[in-house]
């Protein structure tokens, strides 16, 4: 098996790109890396399209390894044939493997191997022949021998048929058919585990539903519920059907031998391949559904990162809280502290007039034109007093409600205290909040992304996968951006490519010794900084303090003499960088193609060098919509009407659809029927976290606090709906129903996301 010819397949990616992508891995050239600087080698794969590709080579790979080792055990039990061999070789999954492999896999003490022990295989082969002359119960006579355990026909013929029935389990073609017949047929469902079980999961206190129809999110609550003890779980499939396919490929005839044959069949399929397929598939369940919910959760973790940053502003952060206060935290446009306090809200009309008091001087003494509000307790209170006192205010101040997912672990951390050894954990808080506005990504990178809770059942995950995913999530949008490696902290530069937490630390360590970076070659003079690392990290770190002007660009040092020579080329000079028109003017009278080859460099780089010497350090979040400020009234639920429009900012995307922050305390939920008139597939599909979206109000609950709401205008029609052409008979005959590993998009044994090529 060509490993990289199968990745080109399932990518429908060209063999040079992943050749080329595959010796960069294993080059150990980090993916942000390889997707930013290597686009010529990989035909500019993204770094999503490549750490899906590394995912599956990593899989491809762990199953060779499988493959040789089932070899090797087989081989040294002498019992490898060419079909065995060609069957090992021909099994693309890991589950494929571990069913050839089964019937020479060392067993633990089973009532197959007593029978063995017994010396009862010969008469258990006799009753397989099904010779209709054969008479078993005379036959079993010859095998009676109470020395060994056999007193009796009887006794001898159960040995022999529990020896059929692991015969039958081990079978690895049955046992591929009965799993595709579970995954095409069977259900899961569930029933409340008694009368006290927990009321949370009473959806699914009589639940059933089709297996290749059951969606992840419903898969975590059941495992959850099920771990709680508050479910009992099981798979269903239809009665006898999964005896009568073993009895179809075993028995011969209903001889006596037969008869009995069949019941082994029946025994080995209840007894021993059911239970053993349930877990298979339940673990593949579940594990789609991890795999799900880790997407979506990367995918949301990606959006809050990359939200647009408020910059250049003085921004007030507001930890809202009631006991012990609101606090107040003043920083500047660097997210330098310059004042903090705490007021207190909710005490009396003396307290919050004094806290007005306070916080109009903070905004007028240091110039605040933003205040980040955290989502926490009080928060609505908070926010009823920030409106009421901004609209006092003879200068124009908005406000943006923050999520404060996270920042109580950070403001408790080692890392923050290192950073501010001087302010209380909760002011720590309050600074936290102010910065998430200012920018999201510098601040949010402190955290363990698991905090950061946007997602669902995060806790649930596998941490193992859940980290890499997540680390690979923060690790690209670090890269994207770019950081300044005068000002960024080491938790920031331990995200940049070739960079881990020691040499970031060094980094540190080395500008507070040696005064700011002037240039990047001085990165080389970093402890534990060698020239590997340096070609990976060094596109990445911007040196505005450089006298040369592309150090405080995203082109790499390798292209400095491209960059150069495209300048002379096209009759510019240094001192245009940043001037978008005269870049352009000058490029365009070239062709670009013919120049990439006179210049000895890529197109796709090329074309990159052009746009940073447009705008150098260009920040791509730059280019999305800015986030929705808000500086009028604060509603609450019973202010909201049926059919009210209003414009919000989508907080969270789950399985069944969105919430989104309409500016009352509690999100409303987008389900995912209402997010559009087309089929969604999946909510990822229409919204994103942290865009700003219109919607209507369906239904208000005042009770139990929650708020339906749909992005269908209820103004206008709905649209027809487009017919959908009939299939015939012979088109559906063409696409027969998969089995369960290819209907939900994965593999027992390792996980296959459906895979994408280069966009």
């Amino acid at each position: 098996m060509n490993i990289n010819t199968i990745l080109a397949q399932e990518f429908n990616l060209r063999q040079e790109q992943v050749d080329n992508a595959v010796a960069l891995i294993d080059d150990d050239k980090t993916i942000p890396f390889i997707a930013r600087y290597r686009k010529e080698q990989t035909g500019s794969l993204d770094d999503q399209v490549l750490r899906e590709l590394f995912d599956r080579l990593t899989y491809l790979r762990n199953l060779e390894k499988r493959k040789a080792e089932v070899v090797s055990a087989v081989t040294e039990q002498e019992k490898m044939t060419d079909e065995l061999a060609a069957a090992i070789e021909n099994a693309v999954t890991l589950v494929e493997v571990e069913d050839i492999y089964r019937p020479y896999k060392p067993k633990r003490k089973t009532r197959a191997s007593v029978a063995r022990d017994k010396g009862l295989e010969p008469l258990a082969q006799l009753l397989l022949e099904q010779n209709e002359q054969t008479d078993p119960e005379a036959e079993a006579l010859n095998f009676v021998n109470e020395e060994k355990g056999v007193n009796s026909p009887q006794e001898a013929l159960q040995g022999a048929m529990d020896i059929i029935a692991e015969d039958v389990s081990d079978n690895a073609e049955l046992r591929k058919e009965l799993r595709e017949m579970c995954a095409k047929k069977g259900s899961i469902v569930s029933a409340a585990s008694g009368e006290d079980a927990d009321e949370v999961y009473k959806n699914y206190f009589e639940y059933s539903e089709n297996l290749s129809k059951t969606a992840g999110h419903r898969v975590l609550a059941l495992d959850r519920g099920e771990k709680e003890g508050a479910l009992k779980v099981s798979i269903k499939v239809p009665e006898g059907e999964g005896e009568e396919i073993c009895k179809a490929k075993f028995v011969k005839n209903h001889s006596r031998c037969g008869e009995l044959v069949a019941n082994a069949c029946e025994d080995s399929f209840t007894r021993l391949i059911f239970p053993s397929v349930e877990r298979e598939i339940r673990a593949e369940l579940s594990a789609n559904a991890h795999e799900g919910a880790i997407k979506v959760f990367s995918s949301n973790l990606r959006q809050l990162l990359m939200a647009p940053p408020v910059k250049n502003t003085v921004t007030l952060g507001l930890d809202p809280g009631y006991a012990h206060g609101c606090k107040a935290a003043v920083v500047d446009e660097t997210g330098k502290v310059l004042d903090t306090a705490i007021v207190y809200l909710t005490r009396s009309k003396g307290e919050a007039e004094r806290a007005k008091r306070v916080v109009t001087d903070m905004i007028n003494r240091h110039g605040v034109t933003t205040i980040s509000i955290g989502n926490g307790t009080a928060s609505r209170e908070t926010e009823q007093f920030t409106a009421e006192l901004i609209r006092e205010l003879p200068r124009k101040v908005s406000y943006m409600v923050v999520s404060e997912a996270g920042a109580s672990v950070y403001s408790a951390s080692k890392l923050a205290a290192e950073e501010f050894p001087d302010y209380d954990v909760s002011l720590r808080s309050a600074v936290s909040i102010a910065r998430r506005l200012q920018d999201p990504l510098a601040e949010l990178v402190k955290i363990d992304p698991k905090a950061i809770g946007v997602g669902q059942y995060q806790h649930d995950m596998p941490k193992a996968r859940m980290d890499d995913a997540l680390k690979g999530v923060v690790e690209d949008c670090v890269n994207s951006v770019g950081v300044d490696v005068n000002t960024a902290s080491y938790s920031l530069l331990s995200y940049i490519s070739g960079i881990n937490s020691a040499v970031a630390k060094n980094i540190v360590l080395y500008r507070e010794e040696n005064g700011a970076f002037t240039d990047r070659k001085q990165l080389l003079k970093v402890k534990k900084l060698g020239a590997k690392a340096y070609e990976q990290c060094a596109g990445f770190l911007r040196v505005p303090e450089a006298a040369d002007p592309f150090d405080n660009t995203g082109i790499h040092p390798e292209s400095y003499t491209a960059a150069r020579a495209l300048l002379d080329r096209c009759s510019l000079t240094a001192a245009d960088i940043g001037n978008a028109d005269r870049i352009r003017a000058g490029v365009e009278k070239n062709d670009l193609a013919a120049l990439a080859k006179e210049l000895g460099t890529g197109l796709p780089t090329l074309t990159d060098i052009v746009k940073e010497l447009e705008k150098p350090g260009r920040d791509p979040r730059d280019e999305l919509p800015p986030p929705l400020m808000r500086s009028g009234d604060v509603m609450e639920l019973k202010d909201l009407t049926p059919g009210m429009e209003l414009m919000g900012t989508v907080r969270n995307v789950i399985d069944f659809g969105a919430f989104v922050d309409i500016g009352v305390h509690e999100d409303g939920l987008v389900h995912i029927s209402q997010l559009s008139y087309k089929h969604v597939a999946h909510p990822l599909d229409v919204v994103k976290v942290g865009e700003v979206v219109k919607v209507w109000v369906l239904e208000v609950d005042e009770k139990r606090g929650r708020i339906s709401l749909t992005m269908k205008d209820p103004n206008k029609p709905a649209p027809k709906p487009e017919r959908r052409r009939q299939r015939s008979k012979t088109d559906k005959n063409r696409r027969p129903d998969r089995p369960l590993s290819e209907t939900l998009g994965s593999s027992l044994g390792g996980i296959q996301i459906r895979r994408r090529g280069a966009r």
